[in-house]
């Protein structure tokens, strides 16, 4: 079994214009300084990293790494999230999705995807440039928008938009592949992979591709009333990123798992700083060790009521507090005793 690393964080949601969370030696003290030991950087940040001349630069990557762990710190991982959507961006969004592009790509989706995808195999080169072998990001989406079946789908609906996703993948997870890294899909609602079927039928439209792997993420699973214990049991063997993010689920007569069109504070399924939520997290500790899953705990803040400085502050202790050290000797070694083949017979009566 392997022990867990961490504390680490994803920087995405503490990026500010202020001091200290708009630059990287600023978030790198302010992580170093609360007890995290990594950090996980949003490539669309260009105040964290150059993605491009990472990718171009083994030099520049170097640099990189250097300034993060002169703070005590490592980079877990990158991670593309926002390019990663809009490799598949169906009709109905896309004006909303033209804000996670840059100016001279908004309003051109086939430019825009173009784009998304350079990001991405920019972000192969970049991985394996910092030494890092996994990438978290998300799939996009183009049936989305079918999720609840009406009107009817007609037949072969779903199985022509997951082999158009493939299609629109398998040049990026190639990419990968060539440097040896794996893609690993937060499994999301709004993504087409979105749950464990959806999953299974991405990996199946890809041919079974080596490098389609899962970041886990238990809360987004509490909102879809999916058990996220047992997901772990059935895709262990996938699951190559961890981001520790509380949530919880409290249905009334009035609203459910859809909302009702609420803000997050009025949902009945909303995210919630580290402990505030309901999600087991000394099973999913416990399971992700016991299954062996070599991966970095890292927090994603997103809560609707607690501020963003306090749940970092309680996210290192709590991650680090959950953490197992897996143990190599088994508890009842002082009571065993050397055998052999005879004395086995022995004992079963052979």
């Amino acid at each position: 079994m392997k022990t867990i690393k961490g504390p680490a964080v994803f920087l995405a949601q503490f990026m500010d214009d202020k001091e200290p969370f708009n630059s990287l030696d600023g978030l790198c003290k302010w992580a170093s300084d609360l007890g995290y030991k990594g950090i996980q950087i949003p490539t669309w940040e260009s105040r964290l990293i150059d993605l491009k001349k990472a990718a171009e630069s083994k030099t520049y990557c170097d640099e990189l790494k250097g300034k993060v762990q002169s703070y005590g710190l490592e980079i877990t991982e990158l991670c593309t999230h926002l390019q990663g959507q809009l490799v598949a961006v169906h009709p109905a969004y896309d004006e909303m999705f033209d804000n996670f592009a840059p100016d001279g790509y908004k309003n051109n989706p086939k430019k825009r995807q173009a784009w998304a995808v350079d990001q991405l195999m920019s972000a192969a080169k970049a991985s394996r440039n910092l030494g890092i072998d996994v990438h978290g990001t998300f799939s996009g989406a183009l049936l989305w928008h079918t999720f609840h079946p009406w009107p009817q789908r007609p037949p072969g609906l779903v199985e022509m938009g997951f082999k158009e996703l493939a299609n629109r993948w398998l040049p990026i997870l190639n990419a990968f592949d060539e440097q040896g890294v794996d893609v690993c899909y937060e499994v999301h609602p709004g993504e087409d992979i979105h749950d464990g079927v959806t999953f299974e039928r991405f990996l199946e439209a890809t041919g079974n591709h080596k490098r389609v792997n899962i970041l886990y993420d238990p809360s987004h699973f509490v909102l879809q009333q999916l058990d996220y214990l047992q997901y772990i049991d059935f895709y262990h063997e996938h699951i190559k990123m961890f981001h520790v993010k509380d949530s919880e689920f409290n249905a009334t007569g009035k609203k459910g798992a859809f909302g009702g069109y609420g803000d997050w504070r009025d949902r009945a399924g909303r995210y919630r700083s580290l402990g505030d939520g309901q999600i087991d997290f000394k099973t999913i500790f416990t399971k992700l060790t016991e299954y062996n899953c070599d991966v970095w705990a890292v927090m994603e803040w997103e809560c609707c009521i607690k501020s963003p400085e306090q749940g970092a502050r309680e996210g290192a202790p709590f991650i680090a507090s959950h953490i197992i050290e897996a143990t190599e000797k088994a508890f009842d070694d002082f009571a065993g005793a050397q055998t052999d083949e005879a004395k086995l017979k022995r004992i079963l009566g052979l």
